[in-house]
C-alpha cells in the first residue's frame, strides 16, 4: 500500500471538526469519489471528529489518499488519549446514544464507510481508522 499524502488536523476546539469535514472533502474530490462517496465519508469523518473532541477530550485527524494496485482510497485516522471505551460491542450497537454528535454513532459511521477499525483501551484512549475506496 502506497501513501500519495497526509495531512493533520489537530482537533482541540469546536471549530476543528469542520476543518476535518474541509480537508475531507477536498481530498475525497481529489480522489475522485462521486458525491454521494464524497458525503458519506464527510459525514463518518464528522461523527469521528466530534467524538474526538467530546469524548476523547481532544486528538488529531490523519488523512491519507492511499494507493492499493489500481485502487484509490481515503484513509482517516482519529487517536485520542481520553477515557477510553469500556465496551466497544455496545458503543458499536445501534441505538446506542451518549446524545451528542449526529446521532450515528460508531455504528453508523461503521455503515458509511469500506472498512472501519477500532482500538481503545480504558484510560489510555482511542484510534478509529476508516478507510473508503474509489
Amino acid at each position: 500500500m502506497l501513501t500519495r499524502r497526509t495531512e493533520t488536523v489537530n482537533i482541540a476546539l469546536e471549530e476543528d471538526i469542520v476543518r476535518v469535514r474541509q480537508s475531507t472533502r477536498k481530498l475525497a474530490v481529489e480522489c475522485g469519489f462521486s458525491l454521494v462517496d464524497q458525503t458519506k465519508m464527510v459525514t463518518a469523518a464528522s461523527e469521528l471528529a466530534r467524538n474526538t473532541f467530546v469524548f476523547g477530550r481532544g486528538g488529531t485527524a490523519t488523512l491519507q489518499v492511499i494507493q492499493d494496485g489500481g485502487r484509490t482510497g481515503l484513509r482517516l485516522t482519529f487517536e485520542d488519549q481520553g477515557p477510553g471505551i469500556a465496551d466497544i460491542e455496545q458503543a458499536m450497537s445501534d441505538g446506542y446514544t451518549s446524545g451528542q454528535g449526529l446521532g450515528l454513532g460508531l455504528g453508523g459511521a461503521k455503515r458509511l464507510v469500506n472498512e472501519f477499525e477500532i482500538r481503545s483501551k480504558v484510560g489510555e484512549g482511542t484510534t478509529v481508522v476508516i478507510t473508503r475506496w474509489k
